[in-house]
């Protein structure tokens, strides 16, 4: 069979991983993947839609794909992902017609059923029982990536139960759903076994992890299992919430070897009114003491955030609420956004979008110059000092790996770094990345 499929990922983490299952399965029918949409006969458009950029994105891709189909009928085209959503896929289906299959967010079954649907039975049986096998746990990266992928991202929990007000994601892809821990393990294992020496475990409210499972591990007991596993360099989680990030979770990150000690709990406001708005369920001030503990508790750690601008309502003194708090904290990293009102979130239906978009735009600038002379300060405390780095890849000439705190390192090296850990003293800083030179001699221990 030379029947090739092609995918489209847009979105988080969590849409990558999605994307890697569906890669799996579908090379488990004989697929082969191709960079080239027009090459495919089967294209996946695993979509988001947690900002209206992005929903706008997948629109304008499905779009694109309207004259290729009518060029190529038999083509199968899959809509996938947030876009899609765990409900009512009928709209959907009224505005493309010509999309032949809607998947909800993390099932490639629908896909596979379709394309399955004129096999043998002995067949659909097996390559059935491969999918079931492969979505358990034991897990086969794409063609494209054994033996190269050094990072990979595992989800740990699916969907979530929060439902802070601006969110989409709980209407999207459904309530919090903890994966069983023997599931987990094993695919860590399988990923290991192919090369992988970093895991990031994945989930919406990721230190929620366990507790709507009976009798289940808490994520920090998920990561003490994880670190007894052979071969596995590196342990990261995202992202974490203030209210579930406890002390049993601090001591992990201090005491695990593997565990690395970077942190993403998001603030998201730095304003009590516009926290309450937004049904965080904590105040600037708990966010502080949560933040003076973790560097107390893990005192070489960095903690990144995530900061939404112009909520509903936000005046401009509680815009400076969060930024005096960035100011003060002078965290490592901070992921910015402008509010983006998300059709069926509580703050689309109860408050209005107030805040005019150059506004917001202004807003986020601030920040966005203000993290970056804090995260340039913070680096050059680096340069001259050596850390260790786990290179992933070679780009433009240069290898790229990460160090334990999640800083982004570039070596010039003609040796083959991939999926080693290897001392590197820092020769340039800046806000978004470093350079460095190897610290001693390297074996060339992987495959190019």
């Amino acid at each position: 069979m030379n029947a090739k499929y092609h995918i489209w990922t847009e979105g988080c983490q969590m849409n990558v991983a999605d994307s890697q299952r569906v890669s799996m399965a579908l090379e488990s029918l004989g697929y082969q993947f191709t960079e080239k949409a027009e090459e495919a006969d089967v294209i996946v458009l695993n979509t988001c839609v947690v900002r209206q950029s992005a929903e706008d994105k997948a629109y304008g891709r499905l779009s694109s794909l309207r004259p290729l189909k009518a060029q190529k009928p038999e083509m199968v085209i899959n809509l996938m992902g947030c876009l899609v959503g765990i409900r009512n896929s009928e709209p959907l289906r009224q505005r493309f017609p010509f999309v032949d299959v809607f998947s909800p967010p993390s099932d490639p079954g629908p896909l596979i059923a379709y394309l399955t649907q004129g096999e043998a039975q002995a067949i659909e049986s097996r390559r059935t029982a491969e999918l079931a096998a492969a979505m358990d746990g034991d897990f086969l990266l794409p063609e494209r990536e054994r033996g190269k992928l050094v990072s990979a991202h595992v989800p740990v929990v699916l969907g979530c139960s929060h439902a802070c007000t601006f969110c989409i994601i709980p209407s999207r892809r459904g309530g919090e759903q903890s994966r069983p821990a023997e599931e987990i393990v094993s695919e860590v294992r399988s990923l290991v076994a192919q090369g992988v020496k970093e895991v990031t475990l994945l989930g919406q409210i990721v230190d929620r992890y366990g507790k709507d499972l009976p009798d289940g591990p808490s994520l920090a007991n998920l990561l003490r299992i994880l670190n007894q596993v052979e071969g596995l360099e590196r342990i990261r989680f995202l992202t974490s919430h203030p209210n579930y990030f406890g002390d049993d979770l601090m001591d992990a990150v201090a005491e695990l070897p593997k565990v690395m000690p970077h942190i993403e709990i998001p603030i998201q406001a730095g304003s009590d009114d516009v926290l309450k708005r937004m049904r965080r369920g904590y105040t600037q001030a708990d966010y502080r003491r949560i933040v003076e503990r973790i560097r107390q508790r893990i005192p070489d750690s960095s903690i990144a955030t995530d900061v939404i601008v112009g909520f509903p309502g936000e005046t401009e003194a509680q815009f400076m609420e969060t930024y005096r708090l960035l100011e003060d904290l002078r965290l490592d990293s901070a992921h910015l956004a402008r509010y983006s009102p998300r059709p069926g979130t509580v703050s689309a239906r109860n408050f209005p979008d107030d805040v005019p978009e150059a506004e917001k735009m202004r807003r986020f600038r601030m920040l966005e110059e203000l993290q970056e002379k804090i995260v340039g300060e913070i680096n050059a405390q680096l340069l001259g000092k050596q850390v260790t780095v786990l290179f992933e890849e070679k780009v433009k000439g240069r290898w790229r790996g990460r160090t334990p705190t999640n800083k982004l390192v570039f070596v010039e090296s003609e040796t083959n770094l991939r999926g080693q850990v290897l001392p590197v003293t820092i020769t340039w800083s800046g806000p978004w990345s470093m350079q460095g030179q190897l610290a001693r001699k390297q074996t060339n221990e992987f495959p190019t």
